[in-house]
């Protein structure tokens, strides 16, 4: 199947031959076609896709090719909600590279930045916006957006708006919406039950498309497990990125923990970079940019980045620190591996993360190899099945009791132990007068 199979027009199919894309992967292939009908959308696709340009796509065909409406040239036509800034700029990136013969007028709207410059591009016009959802209700309160000419709405990574509390603020803006002649599309790496139940409440019929298993990641990735203490993880990190070489995401469990990983790589003379929720929005820009460009070759992050880093040829990515949530680990490898590529999978795990590590090979359903590295192996090592070894040639401790004086046998006398505490009293007779 080509593009050219697909309907789009062919100012879209001139950009995508320009990008370098001929084919179309199977989530474009089973959405576009229905979305270019007018359908509402339930597509959900592991990560690393082509989900972007699966709405995109028929987005631009919508709206610049059809022209079934008059433009409204300060009131945007489609809106696209995404969880992150990140994913925000992603999506923007890709919408302005397929549209660029089709003058299109799109704008990125989250926080991290200043509101002024975002209200200046709502006043000059926009058709496509771009938003996270707390900065559009800001907006919206300040009534610098108006969405009351919303054709188009896209739901992107649905599941990670949910896990981040984004429900009740999707609710406030779909207040905003027109509710009729309105397309919906939702697209999302998995669906949980609180998806299907959110879809139910805003889209009219909608075709549901499942590319594979929900929670699945791409076969190209090689899962690994190096077992460790908890105390020579960085070590460990720091011996594997020594004597590797290659372009490496590292995840950590919080952001101070991701500062410290950074700065314990820079001083050894590897260059990194964090990016997390505490960085200022230029900062996590001009980390993510050295880190595409390869100016920097590590960079240190927490879950923030799991969605909405597009990084092609990406060859590994290692976890310093399992995530508390098995779901998270689907989308902190779908940063490797994509578009067919071969991808490396390593997690550093301690006996304290054991649970969840048996976690995540029950979502995944599939064996994950464990592979010690000489010279640090763990002192609790881990079997293939992800449980802990008992320690070797130890004897378990017994805790004794000291004997009850009169036991007679060294065990405790129950009779001495219930005894009551007698209290002594001193009889008192009277004086003689």
């Amino acid at each position: 199947m080509s593009f050219e199979s697909l309907g789009l027009a062919p100012a879209l199919l001139r950009a995508l031959a320009e990008q370098g894309y001929t084919a179309p992967t199977p989530i474009q292939a089973a959405a576009i076609p229905p979305a270019l009908e007018g359908r509402d959308l339930l597509a959900g696709a592991q990560t690393g896709t082509g989900k972007t340009a699966a709405f995109s796509l028929p987005l631009l065909e919508h709206l610049y090719v059809a022209r079934r409406k008059p433009t409204q040239p300060k009131r945007p036509r489609a809106l696209v909600l995404t969880p992150t800034r990140e994913l925000a700029a992603q999506i923007h990136e890709n919408v302005r590279a397929y549209g660029k013969h089709l003058g299109v007028r799109a704008t990125t709207i989250f926080g991290g930045v200043g509101i002024n410059p975002q209200i200046d591009a709502l006043r000059r016009g926009v058709d496509i916006l771009i938003a996270t959802p707390g900065r559009l209700l800001d907006h919206l309160q300040q009534r610098s957006v108006d969405l009351s000419h919303i054709e188009m709405l896209v739901l992107d990574e649905a599941d990670r708006m949910l896990d981040m509390g984004f429900l009740p603020s999707i609710k406030r803006i779909l207040g905003h919406l027109p509710r009729q002649n309105r397309i919906t599309w939702l697209f999302s790496a998995t669906f949980a039950p609180e998806i299907k139940a959110l879809a139910g409440e805003f889209m009219r019929d909608p075709v549901e498309i499942q590319i594979a298993k929900p929670n699945s990641v791409a076969t190209t990735v090689t899962h690994r497990v190096h077992p460790v203490d908890a105390d020579k993880k960085r070590d460990l990190l720091l011996h594997l990125l020594e004597n590797d070489g290659r372009q490496t995401l590292v995840f950590g469990r919080t952001k101070h923990g991701a500062d410290k990983l950074a700065k314990m790589l820079e001083k050894s003379g590897l260059k990194a970079a964090a990016i997390h929720g505490n960085k200022s929005q230029n900062q996590r820009t001009r980390a993510l940019a050295d880190f595409k460009s390869g100016r920097i070759n590590v960079l240190v992050a927490t879950d923030i980045a799991a969605r909405g880093l597009d990084i092609d040829q990406l060859p590994m990515v290692i976890n310093h620190d399992l995530p508390m949530v098995a779901e998270d680990y689907v989308h902190r490898i779908g940063r490797t591996g994509r578009a067919g590529a071969e991808g490396l999978a390593i997690s550093l795990v301690s006996h304290e993360e054991e649970g969840l590590l048996r976690d995540i090979r029950r979502l995944l359903k599939q064996e994950i190899e464990v592979v010690p590295v000489t010279g640090f192996e763990p002192s609790r090592p881990l079997r293939a099945d992800g449980t802990a070894k008992p320690v070797q040639n130890q004897r378990p401790q017994r805790h004794a009791r000291r004997p009850h004086v009169g036991s007679g046998n060294g065990e405790p006398n129950p009779e001495a132990r219930k005894k009551p505490r007698r209290r002594r009293v001193r009889n008192k007779q009277p004086r003689p007068a």
